[in-house]
């Protein structure tokens, strides 16, 4: 059993190497940094929020081992904090529905008194959220060691997340190419104009495609990690990040942001690892909450695996639709044909948002963001062979384990496509 002492030094000691890896010292260098001239007032501040978020683990890590809970007791503490999520997000539901109503220069009073009840609530949601964490911290570390992830009897890194309100990101991406040269995290409460009015500087001043885009986490340590009602998504997210600060103590996430390359093998293998953790974890602890139809379950590799056909489902098909997107955006700009290439994802744009799928702004920098996650056929990275070749890895490897000790100790795409080719 772990002492605090000891978990102390785990937290500080990864907060340490994971800040070096992450650091947001400006060096403008080049015109892709001159870019931060517009971004700096809105830049997230990582630092204070690891060291607030570094305290409020080691205050939790002085309460014990969790373990010490029953399985029903466990299951109680998560119960307790997803039902307290939803009170919340009714609350706050109810008053964005009273602002909306036309009277509402007749109900201020009630507005003052939802304000108040939201915020008591937000105070007893962070109470729950204290011990849940620290459950599904337990239940991932568990899960990790069933598919032999674990090394000294326990994950390095250590599980560590924290639900907060997360960044956005800025992506930068040349118009005449597909590729993430920048990506900036901006603070949480920044506004849909302000993003809409960065976005636009940074075009008008530079010549680069711009886009905010949100993320469900990020690899800081402790993770940072999206709040939620969806207990799948959450232990996948947890998973997710967990993988990325596994993978920079190795070659392949020291180079992340080497190649545009790298960070979609980084990514995508994230994101199977995420998909295939909490999968397990939720059959272990939760199986009693899977829906009864025997067709839903997680993806298996090594069977039900369609490397090259997706499974399309009828009507619209948006990783299909997309996926055409990019392709055709591709072969355009690889013409030169810059002008046309925007007008098309203008065009395609209007086409999702007709069926459904609210995209606020399609653009080179959309590409290069979600390109990079290729953990599915059919997707926003179109033709690129990097994210086919991750899952082909995958499909190929006896376990999820024996999948990330040859992945991440990788430092090219070269190394991958000679692995994948040498079956």
């Amino acid at each position: 059993m772990r002492n605090t002492s000891g978990i102390l030094r785990q937290i500080l000691m990864g907060c340490f190497v994971l800040l070096v890896t992450t650091t947001s010292v400006w060096q403008p260098e080049n015109q892709v940094d001159r870019i931060r001239v517009y971004s700096r007032p809105f830049e997230f501040d990582f630092f204070r929020w690891t060291l607030d978020a570094a305290w409020q683990k080691i205050s939790a890590a002085s309460l014990g081992p969790i373990r010490h809970l029953s399985h029903l007791q466990q299951r109680k503490v998560v119960k307790d904090y997803f039902e307290n999520y939803s009170v919340s997000q009714d609350l706050k539901s109810s008053l964005e529905t009273l602002y909306a109503d036309p009277d509402f220069f007749l109900k201020n009073s009630e507005s003052l008194v939802l304000e108040k009840k939201i915020q008591e609530q937000e105070e007893r949601l962070d109470k729950f959220a204290f011990l849940a964490e620290a459950v599904i911290q337990d239940q991932v570390s568990q899960t990790l060691d069933d598919m032999g992830l674990i090394t000294f009897n326990q994950p390095l890194p250590p599980v560590l997340y924290h639900i907060t309100n997360l960044p956005k990101n800025l992506i930068i991406s040349p118009r005449n190419k597909i590729i993430q040269e920048k990506s900036i995290s901006l603070v949480t409460d920044i506004s849909p104009a302000e993003e809409i009015g960065l976005e636009s500087s940074v075009a008008d001043n530079t010549g680069y495609s711009a886009l905010v885009v949100p993320v469900g986490g990020v690899g800081t340590y402790p993770t940072m990690v999206i709040s939620t009602g969806n207990l799948l998504y959450l232990v996948d997210t947890v998973a997710h990040e967990w993988t990325h600060n596994l993978l920079v103590f190795r070659p392949l996430g020291w180079n992340y942001s080497k190649t545009p390359d790298l960070r979609t093998m980084n990514e995508t293998a994230a994101s199977i690892a995420g998909e295939e953790i909490s999968w397990s974890l939720i059959r272990r602890f939760y199986g009693d909450l899977l829906p009864p139809d025997k067709d839903f379950s997680y993806k298996t590799y090594e069977a039900n695996y369609y490397p090259f056909q997706p499974d399309l489902q009828e009507g619209f098909d948006f990783q299909k639709e997309m996926y055409q997107t990019r392709l055709a955006v591709d072969a355009l700009l690889k013409d030169n044909e810059i002008d046309k290439a925007e007008n098309y994802m203008e065009a395609r744009r209007r086409f999702f948002w007709e069926n459904g799928y609210k995209i606020r702004k399609l653009n080179q920098a959309y590409f290069a963001f979600y390109g990079a996650y290729a953990d599915k056929p059919f997707s926003a990275a179109g033709a690129d062979p990097v994210g086919n070749d991750v899952r082909l890895l995958r499909a190929r490897s006896r376990n999820l384990f024996t999948f990330i000790q040859k992945l991440s100790w990788m430092s090219s795409y070269d190394q991958l496509e000679q692995a994948v080719n040498s079956y």
